[in-house]
C-alpha cells in the first residue's frame, strides 16, 4: 500500500522586512516636507521686525566714557541702546529671578509657566500671572498687539524666531532697550538717567527694584506722577527678591522710607560739538569723542561768563585742540542758546579773521628768504596798485623789524610781505592745509592783498587747524573729533602733512608771538613761576564785527572768537580787549585740568619738509614790490593840445613791464618807451603788469581846450 506523500516542511530563510522603521522614516520625511519646510520658509520670509530697536537715541561721550549729551529719537522718545555687559549684574540676576527664572534654559516659551498661568486663571477666574517669558515680552515690544489669546500665539512664534537668531544676552539687550518706563522713556538706560541721573552700571537695591517694577505698569507707577504707587511697587519687588535670597529681608522695609525719585533732565553738555560728533559717527550708539568733560565744562562756563548780558546779543566761540594728536578737547559753539544766534555753531561759520593770518604770511616770507625776524621793513603810507592799506590806529612807525611789525600787528608791512609771497599762492597754501579762504581772488591778485587784514572768511575750526600746525613745526593735519578718527589716524603715521612753512620759520614765528605784550592785568610768563609762554595773535575785523585771539601753549592751540551772530558791529571792542583775556583764561583752565607736559613743539629728526630757508635780506627789498605808475598817476587830469599829442608813460617795477589802455596792449617806440596817443578827450583806464603778473592801475581823464 502506497502511503500518501506528505507536504514538505521547511523554513524559507531571508532578510526580514522591517515595516515599522521604514514607515517611521517615510512619515518623518512627509512631516519635514509638508510642515517643517513651510515653517522655515515663513520664518525666512517674515523675520521678527527689528526696526524699533534700530531707531535709538544717540549717546555722545567724552574721551573717558562720560556721557555728554543724549539725543531723543524722531518720535520724541528717549530710547538708549542697552548692553548687558555694561549693566549692574545684580540687576540682571534680579530681573531674571522676578520675570523669567528659566530664561537661560527655555527656547523662547516656558510651557511650565504657561501651564501655571492657565491653572491660576481657571481657579481664580482672573489673570494672576501672565506666563510670558522675557523673549515673548521682547516680541510684543517689537510688534505691539492687543492682549488676547491670538496675540499670545503670535508672540510665542516670534519668541521662537528670536531664539533662533539671537543669543540670550542679545535678547536681553533688545528687551532692556525697549522696555517701557513711563512717558517717553524706553529702556533701562533711559530710565536710569531720567530717575537716577547715571548709567545703570552700579545700582542700589531700591533702584534695582524700581527699574524692575516700572515696566509692569509704566504709567500707573511713574515716580514723577504717582510716587505712592511707585513706592508700593518697589517694596513688593524687594520682598519678592528677598524671598529669592537675592537681598536681605530688611531692605524692603527700609525702602519704604525712601522717596520716589524725581524726573531729571538728560545730559546736554557740549551741545554743538555733540551734533558734530553725531554727523561724523557711523552709528548713534555710544559715540566716543575726543572731548574732555572737565575742560568742556570750564570752556562752556568761560564762554557764558564772558558774553555779558544776553540783551547785548554778544556770543563767544572757543575751541581747544591738542596739538600732538590734533584731537578736539573742548568746544563752545556759542555762549548760550538763549541769546540771538545761540543755536548756531559759530565755530563753523566763516567770519573775517582780522590779523590772525599775519603769522603765516611772515612765515612763508621767511621760507622765501625775503625776510627774517630782524629784517627792516617800512611802515609808511603806501599804495599797492589801487589798494592802500592803513594801520588800525591810523599812525605809522617808519622803519621797524619784521618781529616788531608782527607783534604790533602793523598792516602795511603785512601787506607788503603778502605781496612778496603772492596772495594767490598764500591762499592756495592755506586751502591745501584745510583752511579754504571764502574769497575769490582776481586774476592779478590785487584784491587778494586784503587777505592780510582779514579780507576773507575763515571759521574758528580753520583758524584752530592753522595754529595747531604753527605749534607743530608748520605741519597741517585735519582736526579730529572722534576716538575712532584718532585711532585711524594713529595707524597712518606715515601720512604726509601739508607743510605750511618750514619748522625753522614756525619756531621763529612762535618766538616772536611769545614775546608780544601780554594783556592788561597779566604778568609776563618770564616773571611768573612755571607759567607757560603763550604765543598769541589777536585780530579785529573791519567795523569791529569780529574780535579774535588765537594762541599756542602747553601743547594746545586755543582760538577765541567774540561778536554777534548777525555780524552787527560792536564799536571799540578789539581782539586784544575782548577775546585775548578769554584766551588766557582758557589756558589757565588747561593748566588746572590737563597734566603738564614738556614745553615746546615735538622734535622730529630727519624731517624732509624741514629745511633751512635762504639767508634773509637785511632790508625788505623794493624789487619785491609790485609795479607803481608814476605818470600819469591815478586820478590825474592830463591836457591834450591836438590830435597828434602823445605821452611817454612811466612806472617803477621789477622786470619788463607791459602796458594796457582800456584793456588793449600799448605799443612801444623804437627806444622801448611806452607811447600813448589818446584820440579824444574822456576817461581812460591804464594798467601796467610785471613779469610776475602783479598789476598797478590808474584812471586818467584827458581834457582838451574844447572840453
Amino acid at each position: 500500500m502506497k502511503l500518501p506523500r506528505l507536504p514538505r516542511i521547511g523554513l524559507k530563510l531571508g532578510r526580514p522586512k522591517l515595516w515599522w522603521p521604514a514607515e517611521w522614516w517615510r512619515r518623518a520625511a512627509l512631516v519635514a516636507l509638508y510642515v517643517l519646510l513651510p515653517v522655515l520658509a515663513l520664518d525666512y520670509l517674515f523675520p521678527p521686525p527689528l526696526n524699533r530697536v534700530r531707531d535709538i537715541s544717540a549717546v555722545v561721550m567724552d574721551r573717558r566714557g562720560a556721557v555728554l549729551r543724549v539725543f531723543p529719537v524722531d518720535d520724541g522718545k528717549w530710547r538708549m541702546q542697552a548692553h548687558v555687559d555694561k549693566i549692574d549684574p545684580d540687576f540682571i540676576d534680579s530681573l531674571l529671578a522676578y520675570e523669567d527664572k528659566r530664561f537661560r534654559s527655555h527656547s523662547g516659551v516656558d510651557f511650565f509657566a504657561l501651564g501655571r498661568a492657565a491653572s491660576s486663571f481657571a481657579s481664580a477666574g482672573r489673570i494672576v500671572s501672565g506666563g510670558s517669558t522675557i523673549t515673548m515680552q521682547t516680541a510684543r515690544l517689537l510688534e505691539p498687539r492687543p492682549r488676547n489669546i491670538g496675540s499670545k500665539v503670535v508672540e510665542s512664534i516670534r519668541a521662537w524666531q528670536l531664539e533662533r537668531r539671537h543669543t540670550k544676552d542679545q535678547i536681553l539687550d533688545l528687551y532692556l532697550t525697549l522696555a517701557p518706563y513711563g512717558g517717553n522713556l524706553e529702556g533701562v538706560r533711559a530710565a536710569s538717567w531720567a530717575y537716577f541721573g547715571r548709567e545703570p552700571d552700579n545700582l542700589s537695591p531700591d533702584q534695582i527694584a524700581m527699574l524692575i517694577a516700572l515696566p509692569q505698569s509704566p504709567e500707573a507707577r511713574r515716580p514723577d506722577l504717582h510716587p505712592d504707587a511707585a513706592i508700593v511697587a518697589r517694596e513688593r519687588v524687594l520682598m519678592r527678591l528677598a524671598d529669592e535670597k537675592l537681598f536681605a529681608a530688611d531692605l524692603a522695609q527700609e525702602s519704604a522710607d525712601y522717596p520716589a525719585p524725581a524726573r531729571r533732565d538728560f545730559p546736554s553738555i557740549a551741545w554743538h560739538a555733540s551734533e558734530e560728533a553725531v554727523r561724523r559717527a557711523d552709528g548713534p550708539d555710544n559715540i566716543e569723542t575726543t572731548l574732555d568733560l572737565a575742560l568742556q565744562k570750564e570752556v562752556e562756563e568761560l564762554a557764558r561768563r564772558s558774553s555779558g548780558p544776553s540783551r547785548e546779543g554778544i556770543q563767544v566761540a572757543i575751541m581747544v585742540v591738542d596739538i600732538p594728536t590734533r584731537e578736539v578737547r573742548a568746544v563752545a559753539g556759542s555762549a548760550n542758546r538763549h541769546t540771538a544766534g545761540g543755536w548756531i555753531d559759530l565755530t563753523d561759520r566763516p567770519r573775517s579773521p582780522g590779523s590772525t593770518l599775519k603769522p603765516f604770511i611772515y612765515g612763508m616770507a621767511f621760507d622765501d628768504g625775503v625776510a627774517s625776524p630782524d629784517t627792516r621793513i617800512s611802515d609808511a603810507p603806501r599804495r599797492f596798485a589801487s589798494y592802500r592799506p592803513d594801520n588800525f590806529d591810523r599812525t605809522f612807525r617808519g622803519d621797524v623789524t619784521v618781529a616788531q611789525a608782527l607783534q604790533h600787528s602793523l598792516n602795511v608791512p603785512a601787506v607788503a610781505a603778502l605781496d612778496a609771497v603772492g596772495a594767490r599762492r598764500f591762499a592756495s597754501a592755506l586751502a591745501f592745509a584745510g583752511a579754504d579762504l571764502s574769497m575769490p581772488l582776481t586774476a592779478d591778485d590785487e584784491g587778494g592783498l586784503a587777505i592780510a587784514l582779514g579780507g576773507a572768511g575763515l571759521t574758528v575750526r580753520e583758524v584752530a587747524l592753522l595754529y595747531a600746525a604753527l605749534g607743530d613745526d608748520g605741519r597741517a593735519l585735519p582736526i579730529l573729533w572722534l576716538k575712532s578718527e584718532s585711532a585711524a589716524a594713529a595707524k597712518q603715521k606715515d601720512k604726509p602733512a601739508t607743510q605750511i612753512m618750514s619748522a625753522q620759520s614756525a619756531h621763529q614765528i612762535m618766538d616772536i608771538l611769545g614775546a608780544a605784550p601780554t594783556p592788561a592785568g597779566r604778568m609776563p610768563a618770564a616773571l611768573t613761576q612755571e607759567a607757560p609762554v603763550i604765543a598769541f595773535k589777536t585780530g579785529t575785523s573791519y567795523g569791529y564785527r569780529d574780535a579774535w585771539a588765537a594762541g599756542i601753549a602747553s601743547h594746545h592751540a586755543v582760538v577765541v572768537w567774540m561778536g554777534r551772530a548777525d555780524g552787527a558791529p560792536r564799536p571799540g571792542i578789539t581782539g586784544r580787549e575782548g577775546a585775548l583775556p578769554i584766551l588766557f583764561d582758557a589756558f589757565d583752565a588747561i593748566a588746572r585740568i590737563t597734566p603738564a607736559r614738556p614745553s615746546g613743539p615735538p622734535v622730529r629728526e630727519d624731517d624732509p619738509s624741514d629745511h633751512t630757508p635762504p639767508a634773509p635780506l637785511a632790508r625788505f627789498e623794493r624789487e619785491n614790490n609790485p609795479p607803481n605808475i608814476l605818470f600819469p598817476p591815478d586820478g590825474a587830469e592830463v591836457w591834450k593840445d591836438d590830435e597828434h599829442t602823445s605821452f611817454v608813460l612811466a612806472a617803477e617795477g621789477h622786470g619788463r613791464l607791459a602796458w594796457y589802455v582800456d584793456g588793449k596792449p600799448l605799443v612801444r617806440n623804437v627806444t622801448g618807451d611806452p607811447i600813448w596817443r589818446p584820440r579824444e578827450p574822456g576817461f581812460y583806464d591804464l594798467s601796467v603788469v610785471d613779469p610776475n603778473g602783479r598789476t598797478a592801475k590808474s584812471r586818467v581823464r584827458i581834457k582838451t581846450p574844447e572840453g
